[in-house]
């Protein structure tokens, strides 16, 4: 439930609506809308709480036709959220672009492809240490020698870096080395993990699992900032479909739907959708188009030998071409790619 209070209300009729709902032992949001001042009750609002709000000095109206995921809903907190890490931004006019291979294979791998996407102009490099695989016997990672291979190279490059963490237990240990910790498709309703990360102050990246709906994978972001994390950074990665063509199917429409229902910022990762490296670009530039505020995408040096998901990475030189498309869909729809680009 929310509580829209007049233009005119002043300073001490607006605490004393907050005073009431936290005396009662309600969480309580604040948020705003131009001159309008949005007051949010956490959780289930009981039977005529709305009633007593409503007779209360300041409060023009109050409303039960809001979503349950209060803390990132754009019905409590009408202004759009940025997420900073490490000096880069997600969230305002830059599209920021995350680049790098599915796994950390080795230091000579991974430092060589660093300092390719960052020529290129990518502002962040991602790279697994810790896989979680279909079947058990796949590339599972190098953890924590994947995770000190990463960091090194984005030192040096001076990326700030992307890592997924697969399990509760290795949130400390990860959120050590890398400045944004991923959750996973598969790890999407880990709700323990979701927990996890929201004790830590590392921003959080979650990718929509690829059976969820839009509400579901929104209330596991509410799992992150109701733990005290509001640093959330959502991903649309596709989702499955009857189709067969592709991996997954890219829900383009997910980016303008995420936007209005939350304050949190929105990106695409087009290499899981595609499932091949040819279509990556195209639905780079379509994400671009339809709001996104940035792109994670896999590049590889040698794809044809990579140990994951070489089909669909990039090669380097595809990572170039992929990057001149998205600035010029991002110069027509008013944004920026920030970084070189080679000739």
């Amino acid at each position: 439930m929310i509580a829209i209070l007049s233009r005119e209300c002043t300073l001490k009729q607006k605490a004393d609506v907050v005073r009431l709902l936290e005396s009662d032992g309600y969480r309580v949001t604040v948020g705003v809308r131009g001159d309008e001042t949005i007051v949010g009750v956490l959780g289930a609002a009981p039977p005529g709480l709305a009633e007593r709000l409503a007779t209360m000095p300041g409060v023009r109206e109050t409303r039960h036709d809001v979503p349950p995921y209060a803390l990132v809903s754009r019905a409590y907190h009408p202004e759009t959220t940025r997420v900073r890490a490490s000096g880069v931004t997600i969230g305002g006019d830059e599209i920021v672009v995350i680049a790098g291979p599915c796994s950390v294979e080795s230091e000579a791998q991974i430092r060589s492809i660093a300092r390719s996407v960052a020529a290129s102009g990518a502002r962040m490099l991602r790279g697994g240490a810790f896989k979680p695989r279909t079947s058990p016997y796949g590339f599972q990672g190098m953890g924590e020698d994947g995770l000190r291979l990463l960091a090194a190279a984005g030192e040096e490059t001076g990326l700030p870096v992307v890592s997924e963490v697969v399990g509760p237990e290795d949130v400390e240990l990860c959120a050590r080395y890398v400045d944004v910790l991923q959750i996973g498709a598969r790890s999407m309703q880990n709700f323990r993990l979701l927990a996890a990360c929201g004790r830590q102050p590392k921003p959080v990246l979650i990718k929509r699992s690829h059976m969820a709906t839009i509400d579901e994978f929104l209330n596991a972001a509410e799992y992150v900032v109701s733990h005290g994390n509001p640093r959330v950074i959502l991903c649309e990665r596709g989702i499955r479909t009857f189709e067969t063509a592709t991996r997954n199917t890219l829900d383009v429409s997910a980016v303008p739907v995420l936007r209005e229902r939350s304050h949190l910022p929105v990106i695409v990762d087009p290499s899981h959708a595609a499932g091949k490296r040819e279509w990556v670009g195209a639905l780079s530039r379509a994400a671009v188009a339809a709001g996104a505020d940035g792109l994670l995408v896999e590049v590889h040096d040698d794809p044809e030998r990579a140990v994951s998901d070489g089909r669909q990475s990039l090669t380097i030189e595809g990572f170039e071409a992929m990057m001149r498309g998205v600035r010029r869909i991002a110069e027509a729809v008013d944004r920026t790619v920030v970084g070189p680009a080679r000739a």
